[in-house]
């Protein structure tokens, strides 16, 4: 089932998302996330009227999807950047196509013109995932991110919504 996240997945969010984190390339975060700072994210992309949707069989959170703005100013008001989390046992599954396509039909509804996906260039399957789901590659941001002792690049994948 695919719902709008609350508060209260806070918890379950942060232990799926923060051995992404702490143990891939996926993101170039380091920091973990707190609760604390999930739960405010929810509240802030829910009160920007940005999605943020979780996928959950039952008890079991199996990822989530939000997206936000993707650069500050009034001129980017229409373009959004969105993540995407899918727990191990739920890739392959179909979980991040339902996710994804929930969070572009509301991110259309909302008014959003593009949606893009910053995928690390170690992160082959997140590409290729994209790419399967119409997005297209339109820049490579060279070394810009840093982790593990070095510097990966940042590929830029686009889909137009409207």
């Amino acid at each position: 089932m695919i719902r709008d996240a609350t508060p209260a997945d806070a918890v379950a969010l942060a232990a799926l998302w923060n051995p992404v984190i702490r143990d891939t390339a996926a993101t170039f975060n380091s920091a973990e996330k707190t609760p604390a700072e999930i739960a405010a994210m929810i509240a802030t992309r829910q009160a920007e009227g940005h999605a943020f949707l979780v996928a959950t069989a039952g008890e079991t959170l199996l990822g989530f999807a939000s997206y936000a703005q993707f650069r500050g100013g009034v001129g980017y008001a229409r373009s959004m950047e969105h993540t995407i989390i899918l727990a191990p046992a739920a890739q392959g599954q179909g979980t991040g196509r339902a996710l994804l396509s929930a969070l572009e039909s509301r991110a259309r509804a909302a008014g959003a013109h593009c949606l893009f996906a910053g995928v690390s260039a170690e992160n082959p399957a997140g590409h290729a995932f994209h790419a399967r789901m119409g997005y297209a590659e339109t820049a490579i941001l060279p070394q810009v991110g840093y982790k593990f002792g070095r510097y990966i690049d940042l590929v830029l994948m686009q889909k137009f919504l409207s």
